[in-house]
């Protein structure tokens, strides 16, 4: 049984508005990377965590060395390096990219209302297609922030050394997963729109075949 037409538009609404809450709160929030240390001399008591979002570093104790090696990568090559470090113009193209996306998507929810409301298939296949430019965006931001990371983890280990990181381990953060989510979502509600399109398309040619 094929879902209705209604069904379809407010499951794409949904989607639409989960996709934009995820991404919001992702780019607020600073569990985007998670660096945990464990030297064998530390106490119960100490802050042995630190955790970096796109705008700030929020460092633990006996972290800030590899925090602060993160941060300054941030802002491009080090001159005594020939190591190949994230360049400045690759966090700046992270924190221009998804940023845009959600500035997207909250476009892309006010013309999938007024094409739900028309029941125009034109305007809801070109709304499905305008998502799926967003979830576009979301996940190329979301991959340099994953290969921005990896760079940024192979030049520490090549400064202090792999003893240095011996007690370190690192791992990616529920904001970068929310904002898989985001992505994810917004294809979906790509996908139901053009769903929806179809079935607004096959209604009128049943009605036209009727009225005739």
């Amino acid at each position: 049984m094929k879902a209705s037409f209604g069904a379809l538009v407010v499951s794409a609404g949904i989607c639409g508005l989960l996709s934009f809450a995820f991404l919001a709160t992702s780019l607020g929030t600073d569990y985007w990377y998670i660096i945990e240390t464990n030297p064998v001399n530390a106490t119960d008591f100490e802050d042995l965590t630190s955790h970096s979002g796109l705008w700030r570093i929020n460092e633990g104790k006996c972290a800030n060395f590899l925090s602060l090696v993160r941060h300054n990568l941030r802002f491009g090559r080090n001159p005594d390096s020939d190591a190949p470090v994230p360049p400045a113009d690759m966090h700046s193209a992270i924190v221009v990219v998804l940023p845009l996306s959600l500035v997207l998507l909250l476009f892309g929810g006010i013309c999938g209302l007024i094409s739900s409301l028309a029941r125009s298939p034109v305007l809801l296949t070109g709304t499905a297609c305008y998502f799926f430019i967003c979830s576009l965006l979301t996940l190329t931001g979301a991959s340099l922030y994953i290969v921005y990371s990896f760079q940024a983890l192979a030049e520490t280990e090549r400064l202090v050394g792999p003893e240095g990181l011996s007690y370190i381990h690192t791992s990616f953060g529920w904001s970068l997963g929310l904002a898989w989510l985001s992505y994810g979502l917004e294809l979906l509600a790509g996908v139901l729109l053009l769903a929806a399109a179809q079935t607004t398309k096959l209604q009128q040619s049943g009605s036209g075949a009727v009225l005739t």
